[in-house]
């Protein structure tokens, strides 16, 4: 990366001696910004999280304010999920009940945001007549001139995809938030074509968002008392800036551009040179793109969190190819080993799917012997679903009988729960430093937070506060939490 983009972003060589599916509610924001009152429901992952967060920024803008009381709105946005058939059959209850909602006051608007927008705007507008707005990722922006067009008694939809849009000039409202953590999208789209994935045709191509943007949204949040920031991209590893355009139109960048690209690496050290009391997390990494250079820069800051979330999927080559992940298991293991070399004390977790179209027992075995070999910290597991669009669906069947794959989801989540365990045994009698987030959900008396390694730490309260950091000891553990006292 050259110098001169660290000058011209702010940052200069003396500051290296300085050194992630509920719903949620949003919160009255600014109670004088407006008569009509919007209320926000989001499901499925972090981005779609963050992208509430864009909208309600955009609505308030326009004169809106929100409210955690459906009853009381005016516009009800949700922010959808289409990568599995429980969030979608989730969002269609939603939408029912809000629809009985509005025969007692008709004059409010329901609308969708995201994914299942795009997926399934004719259905949902004019089969199930379940809302009056459609609004696709890339068209939020268009929100006050849709409230307008469905104010009118028209039905309102906006589900083109950008080739540039990244929402970089947009603050974001924190909704919901502790005050502790925030998220900050890097990117947006995705160029995989894992099989089983509907993110390339919902959300478009990627395209990376310019470091600057991000650099001042984390100085902006550090200044604001946040003393976390997660990064956020369907595959942050793969972040390319050099100065606007689609990823796979670099090779058509100038010399000029291309020398002053920043990748991954660079941004991570960007923004944890903001301040080293600002912890950055990242989420989520690709295995086939993940590089040494970002393991090492992640080992050159101590603000740069120990733990990386490598979905795996399968442990089988063969499944790994019918879903088109574009790595096998060796190269799998072959960066897990460089993660555990570069970074020793690096949490890892991951994604698995059991049941994948014609999976085999034996194929699923060898999920189970990459578990034995990585013993993830922890894991998000699930069974196969088969999403309308796919690459699966259009190649493969789905003919994994739902018994098996649930039998097989129970054999990886058991054996999953005892590497989480073993590991957080390894870990009593540690010291490690917390960012401390909030009151225990079990007593006021406990405070809790997460370490580098992002497990979650209990402790008695010794009048810390939410965005201290404190030296907790580990005294015990459960599978899923570390227990501790402050040092």
């Amino acid at each position: 990366m050259n110098e001169n983009l660290l000058a011209e972003i702010g940052l200069d060589k003396k500051m290296d001696e300085s050194r992630q599916g509920e719903a949620f509610y949003s919160p009255v924001i600014n109670p004088n910004a407006g008569s009509r009152k919007f209320y926000i429901e989001s499901y499925g992952c972090a981005m779609n999280f963050n992208d509430s967060e864009i909208v309600a920024s955009i609505l308030h803008s326009s004169g809106f304010r929100a409210t955690g009381n459906s009853e009381e709105a005016d516009l009800i946005l949700i922010n959808t999920c289409s990568i599995r058939e429980k969030a979608e059959l989730t969002v269609r209850k939603r939408l029912t009940e809000f629809r009985k909602q509005k025969r007692s006051k008709p004059e409010m608007l329901v609308g969708i945001l995201g994914c299942m927008a795009e997926r399934l705007k004719s259905k949902l507008l004019e089969e199930e007549k379940l809302v009056d707005m459609v609004v696709g990722p890339d068209a939020y922006r268009d929100l006050p001139f849709l409230i307008e067009t469905a104010d009118g008694g028209q039905k309102a939809v906006n589900v083109l995809l950008s080739r540039d849009e990244t929402y970089a000039d947009i603050n974001p409202v924190r909704l919901d938030s502790n005050g502790v953590s925030a998220f900050i999208s890097i990117t947006r789209g995705c160029d995989n074509m894992c099989s089983f994935c509907v993110v390339p045709f919902t959300r478009g191509r990627e395209r990376s968002r310019d470091p600057h943007s991000i650099v001042n949204e984390a100085q902006e949040l550090f200044d604001s008392g946040y003393r976390e920031v997660t990064l956020l991209g369907q595959n942050v590893d793969s972040y390319l800036w050099f100065g606007g355009g689609l990823k796979k139109e670099f090779d058509k960048a100038t010399d000029e551009q291309k020398k002053n690209a920043v990748n991954f690496a660079n941004l991570l050290e960007l923004v944890a040179r903001v301040h080293p009391d600002l912890r950055i997390r990242f989420s989520t990494s690709h295995p086939k793109d993940i590089t040494d250079e970002v393991l090492q820069t992640i080992a050159r800051f101590e603000n740069i969190c120990d733990h990386i979330h490598l979905p795996v999927q399968s442990g089988s080559s063969s499944v790994l190819e019918r879903m088109n992940r574009t790595y096998d298991r060796e190269w799998y293991l072959n960066r897990v080993d460089a993660i555990k070399t570069i970074i020793p004390d690096c949490g890892i977790s991951a994604d698995i799917i059991s049941g994948f179209c014609g999976e085999t027992e034996e194929e699923h075995q060898e999920t189970l012997s990459i578990m034995e070999i990585v013993r993830f910290d922890f894991a998000y597991m699930f069974t196969y679903s088969e999403r309308p669009g796919t690459l699966a669906e259009k190649k493969y069947q789905d003919d994994v009988p739902d018994e098996m794959k649930q039998k097989r989801l129970h054999e990886i989540i058991t054996l999953e729960r005892i590497h989480s365990h073993d590991s957080n045994r390894l870990d009593v009698g540690k010291t490690y430093k917390v960012l401390v987030e909030r009151s225990s959900t079990k007593s006021k008396d406990e405070m809790c937070g997460r370490n580098s390694q992002n497990k979650m730490v209990v402790f008695a309260n010794r009048n810390c506060k939410p965005g201290d950091y404190v030296n907790v000891k580990i005294t015990s553990c459960t599978s899923g939490t570390l227990l501790g006292e402050i040092l």
